[in-house]
C-alpha cells in the first residue's frame, strides 16, 4: 500500500519571534512535565535534567500509512510469539552459523539451550517495537509513491514510550497554547491531525497484565537496568504508571546487584529479593522480569552477568523478554522470514500454538499476509547458498544501494554503502587467521554469516524540521529523516491452566527524527529528536 507521493513542504515560515516563543513553551513544557534526560557524566542522585531532544514542530507523515503501521502490529505480535515457541526454527536459525560467528549471540543460545527442558514458566511477556521509515521509489515507471518499510522488529528493552507520549502531549499544547501555532499552515490548525497517543500508559498496562497472570498481588515486578542509564525518566514514568494506576510496586536492579541478590526458591522456583534497605523484611517474590538492559555485549562485560540472566530464567517469574524471544528478534530471523513460504506457514497454518490475532481479529486469509509483506524491503543471507553468493557481488560491486547489518540492538552497528566492501575484505582476511584452537575446517563458518544485507531504505527528500539538541536553547534547521515505531503488547505460551492469560495489542507509537545526514539514530547523543506524527492526506 502506498500514499502520497510528495509531502508538505515542511516546516512553514515562522517570524523569529514566532520561533523563539516556541523554544521557551516547549523547553519549559519538556522540563515541567518529564520529558528529560539525565546530562552526561550525571552525579547520583541526580541533581539536574536535560530536556530531551525534541522537534519544535511535528513532522508530517501519511494518515494511511500511519494507520496501516497501527493496523499490522497485531500481526508482528503474533508472528514473533510463534516464532519464539518453534525450537526447532531457532535451532535451526540462531544455532547454526549466527552462533558459532557471532559470540554474544551464541552465548545467548547456548544459554538458552542448557536450561530449555527445566523451565517452570510457560507464559512469555513481549514489549515490541516494529521501527518503519517513509520509502520514496522515484525510479523510472514506479507508481508505488510513498510507502512504509520495517527496519526492524524490537522484542527487547524498546525504549521511549513514555517520552513518546510526552512529545505528543507537548506539540497537542503547543498547538493549543499557540492557535494552531499562530495559523501558519491549515496543517498545524486541525486538531484530528495530532494522533492521540498513550504508550506508557499501554505499555505500563502490558506489564500489569503480565503481573495479574502470575496471580499473587502481594508480588513486584523487576527492571534489569543499565549501570548509569541516562533514559531513566522513561523508565521511572512506567514505574510511577504501574503503582499509582495498578498498584504494582517496581524493584530495579543491575546485572551486579542481582548476582548478590537474586535467590530462587528450589521447590517453588519462586524468584526471591531481598531488600538491602531493609535486611529484616521479608524477601520480595517477583512476577515479571523486565529488561530494560542485557541486549548488547556490553551489559555482559563477565561471565558473571551470563550466569545472572541464566539464573533468572530458571525462576518461576514470567519473562519480558524471555531468551528465546530475545533471539527471535535477531537480524538473522527477519532475513529468514523473507524467504517464500516462511510467513505463511507461522501465520496460517492451523497447527501453530494460538498466540491471539488482536481483539475482533478472524481468521487471517493470504490479503493480510500480502499487506504485512509489502512493508519488507529487500533482504539477503550473507552465507554460501546461491542468494547469498549472489548477495555478496551485489554488496561488493553495488554497495551505495545496501546496508549490512549485524546481530545487535542499540544502534551504531551497522555499515553502510561504500564502507561495505573494504568491511567485508577485512572480515574474509579474519577468516583465513589460524585459530587458537584447532578446528575442522567446515565447522567454522565465514565472518561474515553473521551479517545480513538489507536493501537501502529511501525516505522521501526535501522534508525539514526545527529539531532542539537537548540542553541548548536553539534550533537547527535539518534535511530531515523520520522513524516510524509502533509497540505491541503479546503475553503468551500458556498452558492448558492459563490460556485465558493470552493478550495481543497495540500499544501506541514513537516518531524519532533525525538530520538526514546521519545513518545512525541515538536520541541519548543527541542524533535524533523525540518528535511526533502530523497526520496529512
Amino acid at each position: 500500500m502506498s500514499a502520497l507521493t510528495t509531502l508538505p513542504e515542511w516546516p512553514p515560515s515562522l517570524t523569529p519571534e514566532q520561533h523563539e516563543h516556541l523554544i521557551l513553551l516547549s523547553s519549559t513544557y519538556a522540563l515541567s512535565h518529564g520529558f528529560t534526560l539525565l546530562p552526561p557524566s550525571s552525579s547520583q542522585p541526580p541533581t539536574s535534567a536535560t530536556a530531551a531532544p525534541l522537534s519544535l514542530i511535528p513532522t508530517p507523515f501519511p494518515r494511511t500509512l500511519y494507520n496501516l503501521a497501527i493496523e499490522l502490529q497485531p500481526l508482528y505480535n503474533a508472528l514473533y510469539a510463534r516464532i519464539t515457541l518453534d525450537w526447532d526454527f531457532l535451532d535451526k536459525v540462531m544455532g547454526g552459523s549466527v552462533s558459532k560467528v557471532d559470540s554474544f549471540q551464541g552465548e545467548l543460545w547456548r544459554g538458552w539451550k542448557s536450561i530449555r527442558d527445566d523451565l517452570v514458566q510457560p507464559l512469555q511477556l513481549g514489549l515490541f517495537r516494529s521501527d518503519y521509515l517513509l520509502h520514496h521509489d522515484d525510479t523510472e515507471n514506479s507508481k508505488e509513491g510513498i510507502s512504509i518499510k520495517q527496519v526492524e522488529f524490537n522484542t527487547i528493552a524498546a525504549s521511549f514510550g513514555a517520552l513518546s507520549q510526552r512529545a505528543g502531549e507537548m506539540h497537542r499544547y503547543l498547538q493549543k497554547a499557540t492557535n494552531g501555532y499562530f495559523s501558519v499552515s491549515p496543517h498545524l490548525t486541525n486538531p484530528s491531525n495530532f494522533p492521540q497517543n498513550e504508550p506508557l500508559r499501554n505499555l505500563a498496562a502490558g506489564l500489569a497484565e503480565g503481573w495479574k497472570a502470575y496471580g499473587k498481588k502481594e508480588a513486584v515486578i523487576l527492571f534489569v537496568v543499565q549501570e548509569g542509564e541516562r533514559n531513566v525518566f522513561d523508565q521511572k514514568w512506567l514505574e510511577y504508571e504501574l503503582l499509582e494506576s495498578h498498584g504494582i510496586p517496581v524493584i530495579r536492579h543491575t546485572f551486579s546487584e542481582l548476582s548478590k541478590l537474586a535467590k530462587i526458591d528450589p521447590e517453588t522456583k519462586n524468584l526471591l529479593l531481598p531488600s538491602p534497605l531493609e535486611p529484616s523484611v521479608e524477601a520480595r517474590e517477583v512476577a515479571v522480569i523486565y529488561y530494560r538492559s542485557a541486549y548488547t555485549p556490553d551489559d555482559y562485560p563477565t561471565s558473571k552477568e551470563w550466569e545472572t540472566r541464566i539464573h533468572l530464567e530458571k525462576s518461576k517469574a514470567i519473562k519480558c523478554p524471555s531468551m528465546a524471544l530475545q533471539l527471535s528478534g535477531a537480524k538473522k530471523i527477519q532475513q529468514v522470514l523473507s524467504e517464500p513460504g516462511i510467513l505463511e506457514d507461522f501465520l496460517l497454518n492451523p497447527s501453530r500454538p494460538d498466540v491471539g490475532f488482536g481483539e475482533g481479529a478472524g481468521d487471517l486469509t493470504q490479503d493480510d499476509i500480502d499487506k504485512l509483506r509489502l512493508t519488507w524491503i529487500g533482504l539477503f543471507p550473507m552465507d554460501n547458498s546461491e542468494l547469498g553468493k549472489k548477495a555478496y557481488l551485489q554488496a561488493i560491486n553495488n554497495s551505495e544501494k545496501y546496508v549490512l547489518k549485524p546481530q545487535r540492538e542499540g544502534g551504531g552497528n551497522n555499515i553502510y554503502r561504500e564502507n561495505i566492501p573494504k568491511f567485508l575484505k577485512d572480515l574474509e582476511n579474519q577468516n583465513h587467521q589460524p585459530s587458537s584452537t584447532p578446528k575442522e575446517e567446515d565447522d567454522e563458518p565465514d565472518k561474515k554469516e553473521g551479517y545480513i544485507l538489507m536493501e537501502l531504505i529511501e525516505p522521501p527528500k526535501g522534508l525539514k524540521n526545527w529539531l532542539v539538541k537537548g540542553g541548548e536553547n536553539k534550533a537547527r534547521l535539518a534535511d530531515i529523516v523520520s522513524e516510524l515505531g509502533v509497540y505491541g503488547i503479546s503475553l503468551f505460551g500458556g498452558n492448558d491452566n492459563n490460556q485465558n492469560h493470552i493478550i495481543n495489542k497495540t500499544a501506541g507509537t514513537l516518531l524519532r527524527t533525525k538530520g538526514r545526514e546521519s545513518d545512525e539514530g541515538g536520541v541519548a547523543i543527541g542524533i535524533s529528536s523525540i518528535d511526533s506524527p502530523l497526520l496529512v492526506d
